[in-house]
C-alpha cells in the first residue's frame, strides 16, 4: 500500500472542502426577517391598546362625583333589568 498516494488524494480532497466554504461565506447572505400581514396587525392593534388609557375619565368622572357627593343610587330594577339583558346575550 502506497501511502504517499492516499495523503496526496486526502489534501486534494480538503481542498475542494476549504473553497466550497469559503465560497459561500463570500456570498454574505444576511438573517431576514419576515412578518406576515397578520402579525403586523396584531402589532398595530398591541400598540394601539399601549397607547390608550386604562379608565374612561369622561365616563367615571360623573360617576365618581356622584359617589363622592353620596347622591349616586343604583336602582335594584334597573340592575336587574340590565343583567337579564347580558345574559340572554350570552346564550
Amino acid at each position: 500500500m502506497r501511502i504517499e498516494a492516499y495523503t496526496q488524494v486526502q489534501q486534494l480532497y480538503n481542498t475542494k472542502k476549504v473553497t466550497k466554504t469559503q465560497s459561500k461565506a463570500s456570498a454574505g447572505r444576511a438573517d431576514e426577517l419576515q412578518i406576515s400581514g397578520f402579525g403586523r396587525d396584531i402589532q398595530i392593534a398591541k400598540q394601539a391598546v399601549a397607547g390608550s388609557q386604562d379608565v374612561r375619565e369622561d365616563v367615571t368622572a360623573s360617576i365618581k362625583s356622584q359617589i363622592q357627593a353620596g347622591t349616586y343610587d343604583v336602582g335594584i330594577e334597573s340592575f336587574a333589568d340590565k343583567l337579564m339583558k347580558r345574559y340572554e346575550e350570552m346564550r
